[in-house]
């Protein structure tokens, strides 16, 4: 099985921003873990990172293309501003994992409108970036009619 995992905005400077909120993980760190657990489970994984929405939208259909299994996406903050994201998720009707590593719905008011949630089969939140690993399980279990 072939999973996208695709980030926005931000998430590159994982360990180094806001870490109180996000932690001292660093992005790198975040990609090793999630192989190694993927490699585990027999599971390839394709990263992508981008600050630019195009760009996410591009890998989302890239993914299609692909043939991918499903996509874990954490769209940072443009799960509360683009709908051209839930669109392109919409169109290419792969499961997606959303993924955020704080609770959005715990923070900010403006973080609570989501846009991409309803496209989603599951949203994994606030457990860190251990939720990266709980996303391969959870759409791993999702593929395997768990």
């Amino acid at each position: 099985m072939t999973f996208f995992v695709i980030n926005g905005p931000n998430l590159n400077l994982l360990g180094i921003r806001e870490p109180t909120i996000y932690g001292t993980t660093t992005y790198r760190e975040v990609m090793d873990k999630m192989l190694t657990h993927a490699t585990e489970l027999g599971v390839e994984l394709v990263f992508f990172h981008s600050n630019h929405e195009g760009d996410l939208i591009d890998e989302i259909q890239a993914a299609y293309f692909a043939e991918a299994d499903g996509i874990i996406l954490n769209a940072g903050g443009y799960t509360h501003t683009s709908v051209a994201l839930y669109d392109a998720l919409k169109a290419v009707g792969l499961p997606t994992i959303e993924l955020h590593i704080s609770n959005p719905d715990a923070r900010e008011d403006f973080r609570k409108q989501n846009f991409i949630r309803a496209a989603c089969i599951e949203t994994i939140a606030g457990q860190g970036t251990d939720g990266y690993l709980y996303a391969i399980d959870a759409l791993l279990s999702h593929l395997k009619g768990k």
